[in-house]
């Protein structure tokens, strides 16, 4: 209904922001990513949107996001089965684009359940599973250290830790050391090599 949604910041809280377009005041949900980007109240702002109109619930909400990118992350997840607008957006405001990517292409549910009030394993579960065709390839060049890997310490080598944080992805320790068995250089390079190793099947 609305591509996007552009004026002076009237209110923000911590789980929507009202943007006053042409006098109107338009309450639009967003994720804390976004409302982190905006400004605050008096300034001026513009959001692409996603209406949600539910007739037999008798629903219609507003999403805004800061970028093209956010949105169509948002589209793809809200079209797996059963998954809401509303754990949608939980989902964006505890994990990043890039990170999800990754979890998607790395099947670790188990992350994205972790960090999504209200999703469970299941539904992580089948998220990864509707959408692993979407992030086949993914580039994991422009992912940081912090998204490759979580806190991992231990192994007489970095290639030791660079397994390890395989591990802890979700990978077992054999399909992780042979990943990593011929890869050279820092311990996040060479998780992106396992990473790419293991994509690759």
């Amino acid at each position: 209904m609305f591509y996007y949604i552009k004026g002076e910041i009237a209110l923000k809280t911590d789980s929507f922001v009202v943007i006053d377009a042409g006098g109107v005041g338009y309450r639009l949900y967003a994720s804390t990513a976004t409302l982190e980007k905006i400004g605050a109240s008096g300034e001026f702002a513009k959001l692409y949107t996603y209406s949600n109109f539910k007739s037999s619930a008798d629903i219609f909400d507003i999403y805004g996001f800061a970028d093209l990118e956010e949105l169509s992350l948002f589209e793809m997840i809200i079209g797996v089965s059963r998954v809401g607008a509303k754990t949608a957006i939980a989902l964006l405001s505890n994990i990043s684009p890039s990170k999800f990517a990754l979890c998607v292409a790395t099947n670790d549910y188990k992350y994205i359940a972790s960090k999504t009030p209200g999703l469970g394993a299941k539904g992580a579960e089948r998220i990864v599973l509707e959408l692993k065709d979407k992030f086949k390839g993914v580039d994991l060049d422009g992912i940081s250290t912090e998204e490759v890997t979580e806190v991992y310490h231990g192994g007489s080598s970095d290639r030791d830790e660079a397994a390890g944080a395989l591990m802890v992805l979700g990978y077992s320790a054999q399909e992780a050391k042979r990943a990593v068995a011929s890869a050279n250089g820092t311990v996040e390079e060479m998780v992106k090599i396992g990473l790419k190793n293991l994509m690759k099947g």
